[in-house]
Formats: structure tokens, sequence, C-alpha cells
């Protein structure tokens, strides 16, 4: 009998998207494939300790996106560099804690999807699911991500950075000269809309920055661009292939933190998009290009703002895209064809090929 692989789902974390990766992560305990994963549940709270979980009681609240929680067990771990056989070390006492096969990282924002536990888990030689420490990376900052969509001729709303030492060296008419009206505020490394806020005067703007601040050092002022929202899901690695793109249909002012995630009437979400197949087809085609140009595997979900007379623009790429049973990402790779299991596999079976190919490098120079 084949033994099952070991899959150690990584969920939680310090960012202010812990709970939506709750959320990511009872989805995909709901749907993996049991008669061929094992799995192991790693929850790592607010402050950044990581313990050991029963699937049966990973969760408080389970089923209320505004209470749920991590239920903290009494076994702490930790995954060590340089340990044989990609164990899990205890510090609860216990000593050999188990050991996993592969990652399933489901950390949304900073410090799970920012490149900092891709490095861990290449350090700790474990193959993970989703994009290395570089595509994590530049994917995760707006700043350097749109740079780079710039640099590759993709078409990107325009933006302004500012730093937390030189907020108050510019005017809001210097930058609606520049941008127009209205703009966005946004953190430069978070996700999920957090600290996101629509801005249409002097006075929003000194609050949207007194709010993005909170959440990182680095805001990206970005220009609105007057369109539907469409996204199109990435999957692969050398040779990705992209979904039918969706539409989100907003409730709210704009697709905030709370349409994502709390009210549940916050967002239709039509799937397939109507679209013509010209419209598609860009759209797939530079979703591939935007993946590629971030240096991405395994996964993301591009966002696009598409403009009234057809006007394609890329906002953005979630690399650590929601997983939810509300999330784009698995519905739109169910729509073309591929179901939650079956992308989870597939997802899986990406990050062991990747090691593999990667373990077959050099390490060392022929003197």
């Amino acid at each position: 009998m084949t033994r099952k692989i070991r899959v150690g789902i990584l969920f939680g974390g310090k960012s202010a998207e812990h709970e939506v990766s709750l959320q990511s992560a009872k989805s995909i305990v709901d749907a993996i494939d049991k008669s061929k994963y094992d799995i192991t549940l790693i929850g790592i709270d607010k402050s950044g300790h990581w313990y050991l979980n029963d699937a049966s009681t990973f969760l408080l609240h389970a089923d209320n996106p505004k209470l749920i929680a991590l239920n903290k067990s009494n076994d702490s771990v930790a995954l060590a560099p340089g340990a044989s056989g990609h164990k899990l070390v205890s510090l609860s006492g216990s000593g050999n804690a188990g050991s996993i096969d592969v990652v399933f990282p489901v950390l949304h924002g900073p410090y799970g999807e920012d490149g900092a536990m891709q490095g861990l888990l290449k350090l700790a030689d474990v193959p993970f699911v989703g994009s290395g420490v570089l595509g994590a990376a530049v994917s995760m900052d707006k700043d350097l991500m749109k740079r780079l969509l710039k640099a590759a001729g993709i078409p990107t709303p325009v933006f302004h950075v500012l730093h937390r030492e030189s907020r108050g060296r510019i005017s809001y008419k210097e930058i609606t000269d520049v941008l127009g009206a209205p703009c966005f505020v946004k953190p430069a490394n978070l996700g999920s809309s957090v600290g996101v806020s629509k801005v249409e005067n002097e006075k929003q703007l000194s609050q949207a920055l007194e709010e993005a601040f909170q959440y990182d050092n680095k805001v990206v002022i970005e220009q609105c661009i007057v369109g539907r929202e469409i996204e199109c899901s990435v999957l692969g690695n050398e040779d990705p292939i992209a979904s039918v793109p969706g539409e989100v249909i907003t409730q709210h002012d704009f697709y905030s933190y709370e349409a994502k995630y709390i009210d549940e009437h916050g967002a239709d979400l039509a799937i397939p998009a109507e679209l013509t197949a010209d419209v598609v087809e860009q759209i797939q085609a530079l979703a591939i290009k935007t993946f590629k140009a971030l240096c991405c595997e395994g996964m993301a979900r591009v966002d696009f703002f598409v403009t009234e007379d057809n006007n394609v623009h890329v906002n953005e790429l979630n690399s650590i895209p929601g997983f939810t049973k509300i999330s784009m990402y698995p519905k739109l790779w169910e729509a073309s064809g591929i179901p939650y299991a079956e992308l989870i596999d597939r997802l899986i079976q990406l990050a062991l090929e990747r090691h593999e190919r990667e373990s077959k490098l050099k390490t060392d120079a022929d003197l």
C-alpha cells in the first residue's frame, strides 16, 4: 500500500489577515483528499507561536467570520533548519513532533506571503506550495510589484509611494494633480483590502494615511480606474495556465475587507465574467505575463480593471490567494474544470516537482 503524503497546513500568522487565513485553512481541511494525504495542522497565533492542532478542534467559532479564532493547543512546535526528515520539533518537552513531506502555507499578508516564511521553509529544505522567496516578496510589496509591471510593459494604474518620514511633505492637491480624484490609499505590504481607503478630499487623505500607516511604513497612493473588477487565477511553475476570468460586483463603495469576508451579501461573483472572447484572451495572456514578470510559481490570482472601452489594467497579484469557500481562486478553477480537491492536489504536486528540480542544482563549485 502506498504511503500517504504528509501535508503540513500552515495557517494563522502575525498579520492583520490572520482571520482570513483561518477561513482558508478550514476550507482546505474540509476539501483535501484524505485518502491520499495525511494532514498536520500547524496554527500560528498573532504573537508568532506555532502550535500543533487537531482537525476537529483547531478553530473557535469556525462558522462565524466575525468571531473565528485559533484554538491554541498545548503542543508548541517549531520547524528547525537542518533537521533531517523534515521533522517538527516539539517545544513542549515531548521531543519529536512528527514529520511532513510538504507544506501548504495559507498565510496571507506579512510574515507569511512576503517571502519571510518561504525563506524559512527553503532553509529547512521542505517542499512548499506557492511562490519562492523572490516571487512572494515582490508580489507582496505593491511598490516593487508595480515597478516590475511597468518595466515589463504591463498596464497598471498610476501610483505614488509615500514613506512614513515623508508623509507630511506632499499635499492633497499635488497628489490629485497627478493621480486625479478620487484615489486610493493602501499599505504597501498587505492584502485583503485591510487598511485601504478611498479618498475624495483633503480630510479623507489625512485619515486614510493615518489608517494605512498603522499597518506599514510605506504607503501606495493609487489612481482610481473606473471599470469592472475582473480576476483571473494562474496555476503552474515554468509553464503556467490561466483560468476563465470572473467578475466581482461589489455592493459596497469598493471591494473592501468587509465585502470580501464578513458581509455574505457584500459582493456577487459572476463566473465566468461576461466579456468578449478577445478581452478574455487578453486578460489570460496578461495574467500569465504578470505571473512570470513577478517570478511567481505554483499559484496566484491576478486582479484587473476593465474600462468601458475594454482597456485592461493589472491592479495587483496575490501569490497566496484566499482559499475560503467564497474565494475567487478556487471558484475560477472549478469553472475552468478543476474541482477544489483536484486543485489542492495539483498545487501539492507542483511543490514537490519544484523541490525535486531545485534539489538537483549544484550547491558548491568545482575548484
